[in-house]
């Protein structure tokens, strides 16, 4: 130890022990020349860090996320510089789409050569601008002693307030450097701001008088629930949870709706509380008129107005506006009439519609009543995952995992590796097509290797089908570049030690999960199907006012 206090210590051990100061106890990466001191330092703390490695840093990034989506706690990915960080740069953007709580861990050139344009080995011109632009934050230790700092940094920006990824590169040669390093202790994120009282108390004004209120709630409710369901209570407003909310009020509950089912009562809703929610299908699809007032409870000020004022806003995490409106209302109420009847039709009339969609609602059902009621499904851009977030119940939060509006293809099935070993006692399961999961299957050797045991359903009607879908009905039938010759999806499976099965109906379906789920490692369930009837319908949600 130094008289300062600090340590003699590598820049690469400095960032990994900054790195567990905040509890960090998983990575995912591939070790490279760039990070040879970085992974070292990994090695000597032992069983500290587990470190998972992939096939392709694209499928570190997502196992990343994917770890970081599912548990709600950070995660950490470390790949080489240049080319090694652009591959990861799809997970990374959908991160920032997903608002997920993930830390890009890479390299440079060597320091004196940093912006110079030598051609110096995974070089690109401003990695550093180009991690900003992906990210919330991003910076460069440019020495051993401006680790701790810089992983504070990072941490910190992750944490606060709309949480979303952030980035630290360092120097091959700054990581091969010793110097004195004084540690510091994890950095407490910034307080949420404290909701406005004169806010809160206009809007439990607006909404106590309004005769139709309607919450819409996005991804950044999630850790909301309680105090979502006080206020929902209270109102007997319906609650639809887009996409990204989906499971944050239960679909058992009476007020627990989908998007579709929160569509058909958009029109006739006078009071809107928007939470944690973006609104941009509501204002640019559903349409907004000059009768319906807004409430918007949002973490993030920029957000509240992206797309339109809104009669009151409330700057403050999701669970404290809502806490506070849950309060104020009661003073706002009279006697409120039960919508349990309403909802119930509502829903019935919706799963009419649901189940005009076959085969895909027989194999939703099967899926449903196959996996546990905490079972967290993995979304991709495929029609039967379509048909899982349309119409598929969810009881909790953070069981419907997706890659937002990014709709990144090939995200699903590295992700939900990365779900699995974040919940490794909770069953994971992901939807895929034949095309998505081919843009990252060589992690079925990362899920043997270190024992992850996933499912993944892959929808196999040898096309990239939604795109081929648009080329034939809206283009009149100018098919290029959609049909795929894939391999036997089972025997390759198989081929790397995983489990292979296939299903060509509900009920086989039903058979292959329950041994899949049995089964201690990875498995791949292959449904062959030709062209699936469309629920474009059901998704793309068209103006209902004005």
């Amino acid at each position: 130890m130094a008289r300062n206090g600090g340590e003699r210590m590598t820049g690469g051990a400095a960032l990994v022990k900054s790195i567990l100061q905040y509890g960090i106890d998983t990575m995912f990466g591939i070790p490279g020349v760039q990070l040879d001191c970085f992974y070292n330092a990994l090695y000597d703390e032992g069983n500290a860090i587990r470190m998972i490695h992939s096939r392709h840093e694209q499928g570190a990034a997502y196992l990343a996320l994917g770890y970081a989506m599912a548990s709600g706690r950070p995660a950490v990915y470390a790949v080489v510089p240049g080319p090694g960080f652009l591959n990861a740069s799809g997970a990374l953007c959908t991160a920032y789409a997903c608002n997920a709580p993930v830390l890009c861990m890479t390299g440079q050139t060597p320091s004196d050569l940093i912006g110079r344009g030598a051609g110096a080995h995974h070089e690109i011109p401003d990695q550093l601008g180009t991690m900003r632009s992906l990210t919330k934050w991003a910076g460069r230790a440019a020495h051993p002693a401006d680790a701790p700092l810089t992983v504070e940094r990072a941490f910190v920006e992750m944490l606060s307030g709309r949480q979303r990824p952030t980035a630290v590169e360092m120097a091959p040669d700054v990581m091969a450097q010793e110097a004195t390093v004084t540690l510091r202790p994890a950095a407490a994120p910034e307080p949420a701001p404290e909701p406005d009282p004169d806010a809160v108390a206009a809007a439990a004004k607006l909404l106590g008088a309004a005769k139709r209120p309607l919450i819409m709630v996005g991804g950044g409710a999630m850790d909301a629930g309680e105090a979502l369901l006080a206020v929902a209570e209270l109102l007997q407003a319906p609650v639809c949870m887009s996409r990204d909310g989906k499971g944050i009020v239960s679909s058992r509950h009476a007020l627990g709706l989908t998007e579709s089912e929160g569509h058909r009562l958009w029109g006739d809703a006078d009071v809107v509380l928007a939470v944690g929610t973006r609104l941009f299908d509501q204002y640019r699809s559903w349409g907004v008129d000059r009768t319906l007032k807004i409430v918007r409870i949002d973490i993030d000020a920029a957000e509240i107005t992206r797309h339109g004022k809104p009669a009151i806003s409330i700057l403050a995490d999701a669970a404290g506006g809502l806490a506070a409106l849950a309060e104020a209302l009661p003073a706002h109420l009279g006697r409120v009439a039960s919508r349990e009847d309403e909802m119930a039709a509502l829903k019935a009339t919706m799963q009419a519609e649901y189940r005009k969609l076959q085969p895909q609602m027989g194999f939703i059902d099967a899926l449903r009543e196959e996996l546990p009621d905490d079972g967290i499904v993995v979304s991709e851009s495929t029609q039967l995952a379509y048909m899982a977030r349309i119409a598929m119940p969810f009881y909790g939060p953070r069981q419907f995992i997706g890659p937002g509006y990014q709709g990144t293809l090939g995200f699903g099935f590295p992700t939900s590796l990365g779900c699995k070993v974040a919940k490794p006692d909770t069953q994971v399961v992901s939807i895929t097509g034949d095309g998505g999961f081919l843009f990252g299957s060589n992690e079925m050797a990362t899920a043997v290797q270190h024992g992850i045991g996933s499912v993944t359903i892959v929808v196999n009607d040898g096309a990239y089908g939604n795109v081929r879908r648009s080329q034939v009905h809206k283009y009149g039938g100018k098919v290029i570049g959609t049909d795929l010759r894939n391999p036997d999806f089972v025997k390759y499976a198989e081929s790397f030690g995983a489990q292979g099965l296939r299903a060509t109906d509900d009920r086989s379906l039903r058979t292959a999960l329950r041994k899949a789920f049995a089964h201690a490692g990875p498995s791949l369930i292959e449904i062959p199907v030709g062209e699936l009837p469309s629920p474009w319908h059901l998704m793309h949600l068209k103006r209902v006012r004005g």
